[in-house]
């Protein structure tokens, strides 16, 4: 996945022999890989994650330069509130703090909503902003290409499980993969997604993995699901959790960001079909056009949650030699050009902006994720 790749190379480019240990690579079932994510800056005011936002943009143009390929589309992000945008709405919130920030927002009132953006219909009263600053990224090409970038920089790829840790009284040696083989380092650095808990046991009291629903559509007229009349979106996502993205290879990719259920890593990730009526409910209340259409592919993807929604990127408390990089939290990807330094600075135990939020850190009181409508499973409510 993006937060095991990125590291492998950010380390390999600081001069570290390095080794990626993967099942894949990139392996179907990794969150990474699948035909989009969103890269968006809205956080309402958390501050960091807005920082950190800012910082990827020019790295996202840069991979698209260097590969020449516009795997990063800078379509703009629709946001739409879930009537008018009421101060206090997360929409309301990320727009005032993006507008301080000099970012190029359009507040878009219902007429002009009705006339730019025709595939919507939603509430009488829709308001909303554009973002230009934002879009979408090709993720499982993405991480095909970081891969081929890890491999030219020196870094080994071995395609193996790794089944657990190895360990030397209190540090971390290497860790076992398929077959009993042996790989062993200086340091060990565990980016295993919703595998990570598997790998670290201790790490169950900080981290449930989720499950989130996806489904993509086939509409008739694929010209009035792309840019830039149908933008990369989120529909009142604070209360309901929808998103989207415009059409794709021909399919329009559906979504809900939200709570999600409780699965482990090697479950059955199969969606409940009764997520096909909320599903279609959604989409003739909001995109009409698009609730009939042909439903061609569904996923269950999986989120790495902290229940503070924060990533985990620091060394191991008591293991001596042990690196987590995971809780992505089901927005880690969008930060992609900067993981891998924010990895890489752990292991050199060099400290950024970002080092506190990211720490190694107890259990703490679930809070609200940006633009994430529920709090992050775990919190028994």
């Amino acid at each position: 996945g993006v937060f095991g790749v990125t590291a492998a190379l950010e380390l390999a480019n600081r001069g570290w022999d390095t080794t990626l240990i993967d099942p894949g690579p990139p392996h179907p079932l990794a969150a990474s890989t699948d035909i989009s994510k969103m890269i968006r800056a809205d956080y309402g005011t958390d501050e960091l994650y807005i920082d950190l936002m800012e910082a990827c943009f020019p790295g996202w143009r840069t991979w698209n330069d260097r590969w020449g390929q516009a795997l990063f589309r800078e379509d703009g992000f629709l946001v739409l509130a879930g009537g008018a945008m009421e101060p206090g709405s997360y929409e309301h919130i990320s727009s005032g703090a993006l507008l301080a920030r000099h970012h190029p927002l359009q507040r878009l009132g219902t007429d002009v909503i009705r006339s730019r953006f025709p595939a919507w219909a939603g509430p009488p009263d829709l308001e909303g902003y554009f973002n230009p600053l934002g879009g979408w990224a090709a993720s499982g090409p993405v991480v095909g290409r970081l891969l081929e970038s890890a491999r030219d920089t020196g870094v080994t790829v071995v395609e193996q499980h790794a089944r657990r840790l190895l360990t030397d009284g209190s540090a971390v040696t290497g860790v076992l993969g398929d077959g009993d083989e042996v790989f062993t380092g200086d340091v060990t650095v565990v980016a295993a997604g919703a595998w990570t808990p598997m790998i670290v046991p201790e790490l169950n009291e900080l981290i449930t993995t989720t499950g989130h629903p996806i489904m993509h559509f086939r509409p008739d007229d694929i010209g009035a699901f792309t840019p830039p009349s149908f933008p990369p979106w989120a529909a009142d996502i604070a209360t309901t959790g929808w998103y989207g993205f415009p059409a794709i290879d021909g399919v329009v990719k559906v979504a809900n960001h939200g709570p999600g259920v409780p699965i482990g890593a090697g479950e059955d990730r199969r969606v409940d079909d009764r997520w096909e009526d909320a599903f279609r409910t959604f989409l003739a209340d909001w995109i009409p056009s698009l609730s009939t259409a042909e439903i061609v592919y569904t996923r269950l993807c999986l989120y790495t949650d902290t229940r503070d929604g924060d990533f985990l990127i620091d060394h191991h408390p008591t293991l001596d030699n042990l690196v987590l990089s995971t809780g992505g939290s089901g927005h880690g990807f969008k930060f992609a050009p900067m993981l891998g330094a924010l990895a890489a600075d752990a292991v050199e135990e060099r400290r950024n902006r970002f080092s506190d939020r990211f720490a190694w850190r107890s259990p703490p009181v679930a809070r609200t994720e940006a633009a994430r409508g529920t709090e992050v499973p775990g919190d028994g409510g």
